[in-house]
């Protein structure tokens, strides 16, 4: 009897270490469309994602952690595939990258609070904005200015501009489609795919 209850225990071990190596695979092919479409976004927008006045569209994207933790490494790969297109170097593919990894943990850390609240959704929205602005603010003033005198007032000006976009495309777009998302079924199923609910 002991050999048969050892065996059903390593049987329903092995079954739930093959439960976790799926969900994991799920997480990480998750993580890499986010990636994919964080990039493809940005330089098929090219024109208007880069530069002091930017609008970038992929940013919508960073609601996903909210909901999806894993998101945010597919989120900070994207944009690091993204900013190598970057007019500001390597000083915009490394600092950039950073205010999105910050801000997905941030935007992360809040949706494990509450994932029906609208003004919880309302205040996930703002760690893009202001880390964006702070950062890429600092990023373009300093590539424009060399850290002169002039540093400053132009990182005031820029940062203002680059936090404008954030909040267009976090508020304008994101905040809804965070109310809305949850409504919909394939949102329901992917909820249920990798174990995490909505409510």
């Amino acid at each position: 009897m002991a050999y048969i209850g050892s065996n059903i225990a390593v049987a329903c071990h092995e079954r739930n270490d093959r439960k976790i190596m799926r969900t994991n695979v799920r997480k990480i092919a998750f993580a890499g469309v986010v990636a994919a479409l964080y990039a493809t976004l940005t330089v098929s927008g090219a024109a208007i994602a880069y530069g002091p006045v930017q609008l970038r569209f992929a940013e919508v994207l960073c609601i996903l952690p909210f909901f999806f933790p894993f998101s945010t490494v597919g989120l900070f790969i994207g944009c690091l595939i993204a900013n190598i297109l970057s007019p500001y170097g390597l000083l915009d593919i490394a600092a950039g990258s950073f205010a999105t990894l910050i801000s997905a943990y941030c935007t992360m850390s809040i949706g494990t609070i509450n994932k029906e609240s609208t003004p919880l959704k309302a205040l996930a929205c703002f760690p893009p904005v202001i880390f964006n602005a702070l950062i890429i603010g600092a990023v373009i003033a300093w590539s424009m200015t060399s850290g002169t005198d002039a540093f400053w007032a132009a990182f005031a000006i820029n940062g203002m501009q680059v936090g404008f976009g954030q909040l267009i495309v976090l508020y304008a777009l994101g905040l809804p489609l965070m109310i809305y998302l949850p409504k919909i079924r394939l949102f329901t199923m992917l909820n249920e795919q990798y174990y995490y609910s909505i409510r």
